[in-house]
């Protein structure tokens, strides 16, 4: 009988240990009672009752990544491309997402899929390949309208891969190409254009440079001279301003004159032109000579 009753007691202890759980953190778990849902266990511990309560499902609370393969989408200029997102979502309610859709994960591939199409081809290429923020946005939100029934939130959806066609690559690459020759072509014409104004505007100052000196020589040749004559002038007048205060008298520079005649008389000269005044001097000379003899 004891042993009977230590068995219950063991067997009593071990139901009770198994059905008791411990819900960690960023975890949920759907409780179900009979089949039907009983209660969503938060962080914690817990025990439910054996046999008619269960765990019907285990859910995280962190955000998740969904990365799809590539899509074949058409634009709206008959374009078919390849195009593969990436969607970060997060379970709101365990609840919604345990009994709202069957396979979430499958749901969200196919929805996201067809909202992308959908949004592809109201776009033409171009728009395509320059509008991945209007994409991005476009698909994020009707993505979290239409999961919120399934107790999830999409985040942020992007747009991680735009594959277009070979021929269109082709295309664009010599688009690319051609685009940067052009830009190179003008660097090579601004640079030469560049240099010949440098080269012009070095010419230009050089030229005002000669002629700003050739200029100032002149003023200081012209400085010079004018200093020279003025220095002679000034000579003259202060020889003029002696000879008026020594009170010379007519005889005395008619004398001097006969003198600077004497000296040019000592030249290389070969006919020599003598004033009037000279020679009415010369006679003068001349008489005192013979009184005196007398």
């Amino acid at each position: 009988m004891i042993y009977i009753v230590i068995a219950l007691i063991v067997f009593i202890l071990i139901v009770l240990i198994k059905n008791i759980r411990i819900v960690p953190q960023s975890q949920a778990f759907i409780i179900e009672r009979l089949g039907g849902y009983l209660t969503t266990w938060d962080v914690g511990l817990h025990v439910k009752v054996p046999i008619i309560d269960r765990v019907a499902n285990k859910v995280s609370l962190k955000e998740r990544v969904l990365d799809f393969q590539p899509q074949p989408v058409i634009t709206k200029d008959n374009v078919t491309m390849m195009i593969d997102t990436v969607i970060y979502f997060q379970i709101t309610d365990p609840k919604l997402y345990t009994y709202g859709v069957e396979n979430p994960m499958n749901a969200i591939e196919n929805l996201s899929a067809t909202t992308l199409r959908n949004i592809i081809g109201e776009l033409e290429l171009d728009g395509t390949l320059t509008s991945r923020d209007v994409i991005n946005t476009r698909m994020r939100s009707i993505l979290d309208d239409a999961t919120d029934p399934w107790g999830i939130k999409v985040n942020r959806v992007e747009v991680k891969n735009i594959i277009p066609p070979e021929s269109i690559q082709e295309a664009m690459e010599k688009q690319m190409r051609a685009e940067r020759e052009r830009r190179e072509s003008i660097l090579i014409a601004e640079g030469q254009k560049q240099s010949a104004i440098l080269v012009a505007e070095g010419k230009k100052a050089a030229t005002i440079l000669e002629a700003e000196a050739q200029k100032e020589a002149a003023i200081r040749r012209a400085e010079g001279e004018a200093e020279a004559i003025l220095a002679v002038q000034n000579a003259t007048a202060e020889g003029l301003l002696k000879i008026k205060n020594v009170q010379a008298d007519e005889s005395l520079i008619r004398l001097r004159g006969l003198e600077a005649f004497e000296k040019a008389a000592n030249g290389q000269a070969t006919k020599i032109i003598i004033p009037s005044d000279i020679q009415n001097l010369a006679g003068i000379v001349t008489a005192v000579t013979e009184l005196a003899k007398k």
